[in-house]
């Protein structure tokens, strides 16, 4: 069993506070204004890193699909147009680097295809994620791994037989994988959190937790039943336009989760049995040691 992961100067590990990362995703609708308000707000929050997904449209979107049309701020466009329109480029990414670098937090980015992988490649990201939709791409996955990096699997919409054989492709020892549930925003009665022990236990590496419901509850729950480290989408307004943005935490709820892990991990304790100072008045003026 695969105790802790150097992620820089950072670790992830059983015995190391929670690993929190703001999902930044494509909630910033193109804007890369947007994008540096809300690593901006991570940072605030006392995240360690932020993440943002890098997809080739083309190869992503089905072809089926392309050519739908959908109503966009931007006016009604293709879903292909409009996966293209959200995506950033290398300017917009040599900006966020250098943001970032400047705010000393981590960033990195889900991978959907090979090509974004090497994309990201030029900005020597600390870590790798796989997302729940591309799973079962062995390609990628195998991509992924050959990169030597430590990877997050993120594990909604998938069978234990497919987790098994994408963890199969990767190195245990610079992997967690993350229990998600891809619905969003998630109903509590499918977050099935005693998934966590679960992998756990099966597949003997850390765990981490990639939570998509509308609240926080359910994320330091996650840490208490074992996950190392916890994801959440994050936004500025969740009524903003976007697929993600309901089941998204804005600036205060990202500070109250922060905050509530880390009471959370307090209360957790080390599991060592002992008696507290505290609790001798008690002790004295309530047992009779007859």
């Amino acid at each position: 069993m695969v105790f802790e992961i150097q992620i820089r100067d950072r670790v992830i590990g059983n015995d190391f506070p929670t690993f929190v990362i703001a999902e930044i995703g494509i909630n910033h609708n193109g804007d890369l204004d947007i994008a540096k308000q809300l690593i901006d707000v991570a940072v605030a929050a006392g995240c360690d890193a932020v993440k943002f997904q890098k997809r080739t449209p083309e190869l992503c979107v089905p072809e089926g699909q392309q050519s739908i049309q959908r109503e966009t701020p931007w006016g009604t466009m293709s879903y292909l147009a409009y996966r293209k329109k959200t995506e950033f480029g290398v300017d917009e990414y040599f900006e966020i680097d250098s943001y970032c670098r400047g705010k000393d937090i981590l960033w990195f980015a889900s991978c959907w295809d090979i090509p974004s992988v090497e994309f990201m490649r030029q900005f020597d990201p600390p870590i790798h994620k796989i997302a729940s939709a591309t799973l079962t791409d062995a390609a990628l996955v195998s991509h992924v791994n050959d990169q030597g990096k430590p990877v997050i699997l993120s594990t909604g919409m998938s069978t234990m037989e497919e987790i098994h054989h994408s963890v199969s492709m990767l190195q245990k020892n610079r992997l967690v994988v993350a229990h998600s549930t891809s619905s969003y925003a998630c109903s509590h009665e499918e977050l099935n959190l005693r998934m966590i022990p679960t992998l756990k236990k099966e597949l003997g590496c850390l765990v981490g937790y990639s939570g998509h419901e509308d609240n926080i509850l359910p994320s330091c729950l996650a840490v208490a039943l074992g996950a190392v480290l916890v994801e959440r989408h994050i936004t500025l307004d969740r009524n903003m336009w976007g697929s993600d943005q309901k089941a998204s935490l804005d600036p205060a709820g990202l500070k109250q989760l922060v905050a509530d892990i880390q009471e959370t991990e307090k209360a957790l304790g080390d599991g060592v049995k002992r008696v507290y100072e505290t609790e001798l008045s008690s002790m004295a003026r309530l047992r009779n040691n007859r």
